[in-house]
C-alpha cells in the first residue's frame, strides 16, 4: 500500500507554467525566486492549482511543484522536509506536532459528501443506515427502496483525511467491512462511483458534480451552503502545514491564500471560506 500511495503522489506531481496575469495580492512575489514543494491532501489541489498558476503568472522565476497522496503524505514530508508545504485534511495530532516541529494555517472548511452513482434512486440515508452499509449489514440497495442489486462499498486509505472525518463524523467510528474498495484520492473516488451503478463513496462536497448524485444525511443534503450553517456535520478543516514557522515562497504562497484573491479560489473551487 505505500508503494501504491507513492506512485499516486508521484503521478500527481504537477508543474504549473506561467500563464495569465493577476496583481494587487501577489505583489508580494515581486522579486521572489526559487521552487516551491507542496504535497499532500488531494482535496486541496484544485486550490493549490489555481493558486499556483496566479502566482507563476505574476512570476515567472517562482516554479511550483504540487504532488497528493493524501493527508498522511503531507504532514510526513513536511515533518521530513521532503517539502515545503504538506496538505492535510485534519489537524496534525499532538504527537505529530512534536515530532515534527508542525506549524499549521487553516485556509478553508470543507464538507465530506456520501455519494451514488446519479442513476441510483435512493438519494437519502438515515445516520444508521449510513454506518450499517458500511460494516456490511445492509449489503443490498433493495433493503433501502432501491434495486435488487448489492452494494459496492468504496473507501479511502487510512492515511486519508477524508476518510477520518468521515469516519469520525459520519460513520461515528464505526466498522468499515473489509469487502470495501479502496481509491486514493477524491478524484479516484469519483471516477469509481460515477462509473458503478451500484457503488456508494463519498467526497469533499467541492468535488460533487453531474457524474455523481449527493445522498443526503439524516434530512440534510450536502452542499457549500448546509456546511456553512453547520445543519451538516460531516464536516472539516482544509490545513497547510510547514515545519516550523513559514518563511520564504512558503510563507508568500499561505498569505495569499488567505487574502480575498486566494480565499475566492478557494470559494470557486467549492469550499468555504474562513474570512
Amino acid at each position: 500500500m505505500k508503494s501504491s500511495f507513492l506512485a499516486a503522489a508521484l503521478g500527481c506531481m504537477l508543474l504549473f507554467s506561467p500563464i495569465g496575469a493577476n496583481a494587487g495580492a501577489l505583489d508580494g512575489f515581486a522579486g521572489a525566486k526559487g521552487t516551491l514543494k507542496i504535497a499532500g491532501g488531494t482535496a486541496h489541489i484544485p486550490v493549490m492549482k489555481e493558486a499556483a498558476q496566479a502566482i507563476m503568472s505574476t512570476n515567472p522565476d517562482v516554479q511550483v511543484t504540487i504532488a497528493g497522496g493524501g493527508t498522511g503524505v503531507g504532514i510526513k514530508q513536511a515533518g521530513e522536509g521532503l517539502v515545503d508545504i504538506g496538505n492535510a485534511g485534519r489537524k496534525p495530532t499532538d504527537e505529530e506536532v512534536s515530532r515534527y516541529g508542525l506549524h499549521m494555517v487553516q485556509w478553508a472548511i470543507d464538507g465530506v459528501a456520501v455519494v451514488v452513482h446519479p442513476g441510483n434512486t435512493v438519494k437519502a440515508l438515515s445516520g444508521e443506515q449510513l454506518r450499517d452499509i458500511y460494516a456490511g449489514k445492509i449489503v443490498n440497495w433493495k433493503e433501502l427502496g432501491g434495486s435488487d442489486k448489492g452494494i459496492n462499498l468504496y473507501d479511502r486509505d487510512e492515511t486519508s483525511g477524508t476518510r477520518e472525518v468521515f469516519l469520525k463524523n459520519g460513520l461515528k467510528d464505526g466498522a468499515v467491512a473489509k469487502t470495501a474498495n479502496v481509491v486514493v484520492s477524491n478524484g479516484a473516488m469519483k471516477t469509481a462511483v460515477a462509473g458503478d451503478p451500484y457503488g456508494i463513496g463519498y467526497v469533499s462536497v467541492g468535488h460533487i458534480d453531474a457524474t455523481v448524485g449527493p445522498v443526503a444525511l439524516d434530512g440534510i443534503v450536502p452542499s457549500i451552503a448546509t456546511v456553512k450553517d453547520g445543519s451538516y456535520k460531516v464536516a472539516r478543516g482544509l490545513y497547510s502545514l510547514t515545519k516550523g514557522p513559514a518563511n520564504g515562497l512558503a510563507k508568500l504562497f499561505l498569505d495569499y491564500l488567505l487574502t480575498p484573491d486566494g480565499q475566492k479560489i478557494a470559494t470557486d473551487k467549492g469550499f468555504i471560506s474562513v474570512l
